[in-house]
């Protein structure tokens, strides 16, 4: 009987548990990936709107998904790119966060993001050669030159 209560406890702990707990948290999760924010540092990118709310990505590539088509994430709000602010980045090499427009971006390099391909961002255009010395890379952009179709490539 013993062994029966002990069992119907533990059927009725895992029946109660919520299958969609990184949804409730919209800050502890990417909103493209759903990727755990903090689990991979280095790639780390923040959106800052102009109402003041600020938005965590874990990595470029998923930033710039949601700044091409944030009305496909209804639940943060945003229904224009209009209203971001500042997007920062961080330096890959040094880690200091930086203005995600003044950054240098690599891509085609061997260094992988936590999605798979990714843009890797660097503080000059100088870092962003050294890099693809370093680690390849087809073409260094900056910001400007992206769209979507290129972050959709990304994602194939």
């Amino acid at each position: 009987m013993k062994k029966l209560f002990v069992l119907l406890l533990c059927i009725a702990a895992f029946a109660n548990t919520d299958k969609t707990a990184p949804n409730k948290d919209l800050g502890a999760y990417d909103p493209v990936y759903q990727i755990k924010i903090g689990k991979y540092p280095k790639f780390e990118t923040e959106m800052v709107l102009k109402d003041g709310r600020h938005i965590k990505f874990c990595c470029v590539k998923a930033m710039m998904n949601f700044y091409f088509h944030p009305e496909k994430f209804p639940e943060y709000g945003v229904k224009s790119r209009k209203e971001v602010e500042k997007m920062y980045v961080k330096d890959f090499l040094s880690g200091e966060k930086i203005d995600a427009k003044k950054a240098w971006y690599v891509f085609g390099s061997r260094m992988v993001g936590p999605h798979g391909d990714d843009l890797i961002p660097l503080s000059s255009k100088a870092r962003a050669e050294l890099f693809v010395k370093r680690y390849g890379g087809s073409r260094i952009i900056p910001i400007e030159k992206f769209t979507y179709g290129l972050i959709r490539y990304l994602d194939m």
